[in-house]
């Protein structure tokens, strides 16, 4: 199995997260999404993701794109390793409605082609553009904070982590990353922190990766 990945990629940080929790062994192979303007672009690349996106795994014969489809095909594909997803129905939609709230409502936002967009097309100043990136991540973390308040135990969904962590680990790195407010998100805040001390989630955090600057 290989993961082509870029270190701060959180789309592809969520899925070295579902790698790990899983105990899959991957072969990880870096794309640089900003060096010579982006090595996604590059024609071999351009072969496997049309896009033109990080992350990109294959597995054997299996091409895949786009995070939750990857993390849903690892769930499914080895269902005898660690379970992203709870035992419930009801349960496993609520672990899928708060990966989407971050996967279509927050990153969609706040990803590198937006924030380029806004620089390069946009003209947007460094200080317009950090008020947008901390307006959309707060207005997502408020929502997560209420939908998480009924269920949350050392994570998201209880006392084991999964595919919300998937997402919101790596969500929480960028609001850091850019310096953004976010304490008063208690649960957020404690999960993230949790998270922290965890082995899975050191060993897919983006420091730990061979391309890490």
């Amino acid at each position: 199995m290989k993961l082509y990945s870029f270190f701060r990629s959180s789309a592809a940080y969520r899925v070295r997260i579902a790698l790990s929790l899983k105990g899959l062994p991957y072969e990880y192979e870096p794309v640089n999404l900003l060096l010579d303007g982006g090595e996604q672009h590059q024609p071999a690349y351009a072969e496997l993701n049309k896009q033109r996106l990080v992350p990109t795994l294959v597995d054997g014969p299996t091409v895949l794109s786009q995070s939750l489809a990857i993390i849903e095909y690892l769930e499914e594909a080895y269902p005898d390793t660690y379970r992203l997803l709870p035992a419930s129905a009801a349960d496993r939609a609520r672990a899928r409605a708060l990966a989407l709230l971050v996967g279509c409502e927050i990153h969609p936002l706040n990803n590198l082609r937006v924030m380029q967009y806004l620089s390069h097309d946009m003209s947007a100043s460094r200080e317009h553009r950090r008020a947008w990136y901390a307006h959309w991540i707060q207005t997502g973390f408020e929502s997560f904070e209420e939908m998480i308040a009924p269920t949350a135990g050392e994570f998201c969904l209880g006392d084991e982590p999964g595919l919300a962590e998937c997402f919101l680990i790596p969500q929480v790195f960028n609001a850091l990353s850019f310096k953004v407010d976010i304490s008063r998100y208690k649960n957020i805040v404690r999960i993230y922190e949790h998270c922290q001390t965890q082995p899975a989630f050191i060993q897919a955090s983006p420091a730990a990766q061979p391309d890490a600057e």
